[in-house]
């Protein structure tokens, strides 16, 4: 697949990720949807968890696939940072259910797994906020009076 061990690298680490991998699963069995990165995970991380040897190789044809149409960052065989694959895979995931959900609204249904907004205007939370988004803080403290700052 080219130089895919940025991917790969991603890949393993959200799958063992359990809240994450319980989600891409559950993604899996709702009515089928049109092909996007995130079905494509899905059927990977159902490849794997249906898996029957204890250890092997599952190829992620269609995955790499499908992000090469969709991005052309990673439309070629070079090394990848693995930094910002993640926060694409995370950004592209969140964005596509944050659309599914404002479609399933204009069409009177609501799905579980999203978090509903406090403000109109604020697009919903999404199980990868709940997951992955928090508050990141930093303080300096003076090695002699400890001060922070």
């Amino acid at each position: 697949f080219g130089n895919t061990c940025y991917c790969n690298s991603v890949l393993q680490a959200l799958y063992f990720c359990r809240p994450f991998r319980e989600k891409v699963l559950a993604y899996k069995v709702q009515p089928r949807k049109k092909e996007s990165l995130l079905t494509c995970l899905s059927d990977l991380f159902n490849s794997i968890a249906t898996q029957k040897k204890k250890v092997g190789v599952i190829p992620p044809k269609k995955f790499i696939s499908r992000l090469r149409k969709e991005n052309e960052l990673f439309d070629n065989y070079m090394q990848q940072d693995a930094h910002e694959f993640l926060n694409y895979l995370l950004n592209t995931i969140a964005d596509l259910l944050q659309e599914e959900r404002k479609q399933e609204k204009q069409n009177g249904k609501l799905q579980n797994g999203s978090i509903e907004s406090e403000e109109g205007d604020k697009p919903d939370l999404t199980w990868v906020h709940e997951i992955f988004q928090g508050t990141l803080t930093n303080e300096t403290r003076c090695l002699n009076c400890e001060a922070v700052r």
